[in-house]
Parts: C-alpha cells; sequence; structure tokens
C-alpha cells in the first residue's frame, strides 16, 4: 500500500465518524471494485433504482451492474420530449434508490454539490426512499469555501466541456462566475445534516474518481 492509499485510508475511517454525527452512515472501500460490491450489497434484489449523471458512477461500473442486475431500473435518458421529461421527475421521486456522487464534501461531513437543472440535488434533498452517494477521495476539501473553490475551479469546467456547454470555463479551463444560459452552476446545496437515519449513505473511494 502506498503512502496515499494508506493516507486515504485513514481519512476515511476519520470521515465515517464524521458523517455518523450528521446522521449519514458511511463507508470507506479501496478500489472501484470495493465500492461497486459495496453498493450492490446496499440495494436489496427487486428494488426500483435511478441515478443522477455522473462520471464517477460510470467509473465504478455501476449503473451498468444495476442495469443488468435484479432490479427496476429507470433509465432517465428514455425521457426525450418536456411532458416525458416531467413524468420521468416523477418516477424518479419515487424510487427505492437514488444513486449519485458529490462535487465536494468537507472534513466536518458536509456534502456540497452544485447543479444545473437542480434534479440531482433535488432527489438528494428529499423523494427518492434512500440515497447512495459514491465519490473518490480527492474531492475531499477542507472546509465549505474550499469546497465551492474545488468545484468551480475543478469540477465545473471539465463537466462543462464533456456536457458540450458553451461557457466561460469550457474555453478558459477556470470559472468565469457567468451568467451564461447554458450555466450549470445553477442551485448550490450543502448537506449538513439528514433528518432521517439511513437514508443518505456515502461510499468513499481511495482512489481520484471523476471531477
Amino acid at each position: 500500500m502506498t503512502p496515499k492509499e494508506l493516507n486515504y485510508r485513514h481519512l476515511g475511517e476519520t470521515m465515517i465518524k464524521k458523517f455518523e454525527k450528521r446522521n449519514m452512515e458511511a463507508f470507506y472501500t479501496a478500489t472501484k471494485e470495493e465500492a461497486l460490491k459495496k453498493v450492490l450489497e446496499l440495494i436489496p434484489e427487486g428494488s426500483s433504482v435511478t441515478y443522477g449523471g455522473s462520471a464517477t458512477i460510470e467509473e465504478c461500473g455501476i449503473k451498468d451492474a444495476v442495469k443488468s442486475g435484479n432490479y427496476s431500473f429507470i433509465e432517465r435518458t428514455d425521457a426525450i420530449t418536456p411532458e416525458e421529461k416531467r413524468e420521468m421527475m416523477a418516477r424518479q421521486m419515487m424510487a427505492d434508490y437514488f444513486l449519485m456522487s458529490t462535487n465536494a464534501f468537507t472534513k466536518d461531513g458536509e456534502l456540497v454539490n452544485i447543479d444545473g437543472n437542480g434534479n440531482r440535488v433535488c432527489f438528494l434533498i428529499q423523494g427518492p426512499a434512500h440515497v447512495i452517494v459514491v465519490t473518490g477521495m480527492n474531492k475531499l476539501a477542507f472546509d465549505i469555501p474550499e469546497a465551492f473553490q474545488r468545484i468551480h475551479n475543478c469540477a465545473t469546467p471539465p463537466n462543462c466541456v464533456r456536457l458540450g456547454c458553451k461557457t466561460p470555463c469550457s474555453v478558459t479551463g477556470t470559472c468565469g462566475n457567468c451568467l451564461s444560459p447554458e450555466t450549470i452552476c445553477c442551485q448550490e446545496v450543502i448537506t449538513r445534516y439528514s433528518r432521517h437515519p439511513g437514508r443518505i449513505k456515502i461510499v468513499m473511494v481511495g482512489e481520484d474518481l471523476g471531477f
């Protein structure tokens, strides 16, 4: 085990206790493969499962595994028209499990997210019975200001490139605090506590994942 891998493990063990204080259950896994196994352990077969846009979920193979498994998978990209998208939102709202990553998390155990349409943070806050957040340890920030700095300058620019958004940061590589019609920085949400015990579970991964 390298010093970085060992440090990630130590941080993960510390963060489990931090999340517990905020009524969120957390787990540490060393690799993407372990994370996938843990996520599948947390979801009973037959459950309805949906997801929010996430490079981390894709990188870990979680979406494909659930889609091909014994679950009722709700594929959000099946909705095309505005009417279908509204109906899809309602279906996702009632899902048993919602899978997502987080843009950042702090050493005090807060989840920090910025969203464009708001569907991802919406379901984190309310709706699906259970939320599973999968995050690489590279998204750990010291505090909320540092978390937002990380999101604006490390996560959003490459995400805008990935999504083909015509924003200043997709060209310059750094946040321009824009009011572009295609900005994905519309909603800022800090999750500092879960009122419902056991609803939010965080699976930390000792690898650099996502953006």
